[in-house]
């Protein structure tokens, strides 16, 4: 699970800068924060609502197909019996999601350490074996279940061909070869969709529980001093190399002839290099600002990412190897995999009881997200995108069922009376 990011690099600034006068004059100049945050606003809430969507309609359908055999992955301490009291289930849910929170961060400092040793092809590797896995076995468990909930007529030796075959082309896609932008982004929120279908198998209690226990998890990796995942970005971004994880690239539709990719950079000496840096500044801006515009060779961006390990590499680079930092990578905002899941968990747990609590729980979520790309906007730093859209969440799912619910129930009764 990473945190949301923009991938270049920014120290605080205004987060919706105003256009100059001469961007305003000039029609053909380069578009401007707001229309480029917006477009890559929509590039992330498309394949999320996708996610969600595909989650619910696989648990509707499936919500009687039995496949609880696989759903033990996450209940590492405890297992779910009708039989339990109160107590013993919301002991045995802490257990498991604190177990599996300590399992995670665990191979969370290991993916750290490997990757500060530079075992990147081991770690590529890895993940594409792990795709595989999930495409393969998670992927053909599920297009099982929905031929024989389905009455699907298909031989053994044709699923098991065109099995083989999403799944590889699936590995290739993500990581291999260069293949159209819409395909791998396809193929990772298929991903996402085949790991949370089967989080949704897990025992109500041990679900809610894992869900408050990420968010925390969350919260305090990405912004603790020493939190494994704000040194896992914090690693890339210093090397200017692309994160060794699953994650799900926003990247602008279209690209304007001379367009560039605003870099916003700390200017640290303007004595000796004033003449040379003075035509980077904006129009109308002073010359006493801490900031100014680098236009690079890639298309539009907006904000981005600093953190104090990165700024101590900064101190030691002079101000020519500055103006070089991220300009490697797309400049767009970028979102774990790991979110996309947990977000479709909790929209799949409300498909279990109806479709009211669905939508309260998707437009929660849907403005945690919102809230959340907001704040990065305005902090320019990673942030971690489950803490408020599960906590909306849930609110939203106990308000819906404890109050929403009931007032539906009794307009409806009230409307037949009558």
């Amino acid at each position: 699970n990473l945190p949301i990011y923009c991938s270049s690099l920014t120290p605080k600034a205004s987060p919706f800068p105003l256009p100059s006068p001469m961007a305003e004059a000039n029609p053909n100049s380069n578009p401007g924060v707001l229309e480029t945050l917006g477009e890559e606003i929509v590039r992330i809430v498309a394949p999320v609502s996708a996610c969600m969507l595909l989650v619910v309609l696989l648990v509707t359908a499936l919500s009687s197909s039995s496949g609880g055999g696989l759903a033990s992955i996450a209940a590492i301490a405890y297992s779910d019996d009708s039989s339990d009291s109160f107590w013993d289930k919301l002991k045995g849910a802490l257990l498991s999601s604190v177990s599996f929170v300590v399992l995670i961060t665990l191979l969370t400092f290991l993916l750290v350490l490997l990757f500060y040793l530079r075992c990147t092809r081991f770690l590529k590797s890895y993940m594409a074996f792990s795709s595989l896995v999930v495409l393969a076995f998670l992927g053909g468990e599920v297009f099982l279940l929905l031929i024989s909930r389905f009455y699907v007529p298909i031989d053994v030796v044709t699923f098991s061909l065109l099995l083989f075959n999403f799944a590889v082309v699936g590995v290739l896609a993500i990581f291999l070869a260069k293949v159209p932008i819409m395909v791998n982004q396809g193929y990772l929120v298929i991903i996402g969709v085949l790991v949370a279908y089967w989080f949704t198998l897990l025992p109500e209690w041990t679900t809610w529980a894992l869900l408050i226990a990420m968010s925390l998890y969350d919260l305090a990796a990405v912004l603790l001093p020493g939190g494994p995942l704000r040194l896992l970005v914090e690693l890339a971004i210093s090397r200017d190399e692309e994160l060794p994880a699953l994650v799900y690239e926003a990247r602008p539709v279209e690209h304007l002839p001379g367009a560039g990719r605003r870099l916003w950079r700390e200017r640290r000496d303007l004595t000796s290099n004033s003449s040379s840096n003075s035509n980077n500044l904006e129009a109308g801006d002073p010359a006493s600002q801490d900031t100014s515009l680098v236009i690079a060779e890639e298309g539009p961006s907006v904000s981005a990412l600093t953190a104090p390990f990165l700024q101590q590499q900064l101190e030691r680079r002079g101000e020519v190897d500055l103006e070089g930092i991220g300009l490697g990578s797309s400049g767009a905002i970028k979102l774990g995999l790991g979110d996309f899941i947990f977000y479709s968990v909790l929209v799949g747990r409300a498909a279990l009881y109806d479709f009211m609590t669905v939508y309260a729980c998707y437009l929660a979520i849907m403005a945690g997200l919102g809230i959340t790309l907001f704040l990065l906007a305005f902090y320019r730093k990673a942030l971690p995108a489950l803490p408020v859209s599960i906590a909306l969440g849930i609110i939203f799912y106990l308000l819906t069922r404890a109050s929403l619910e009931v007032f539906m129930v009794q307009c409806s009764t009230n409307l037949l009376m009558f």
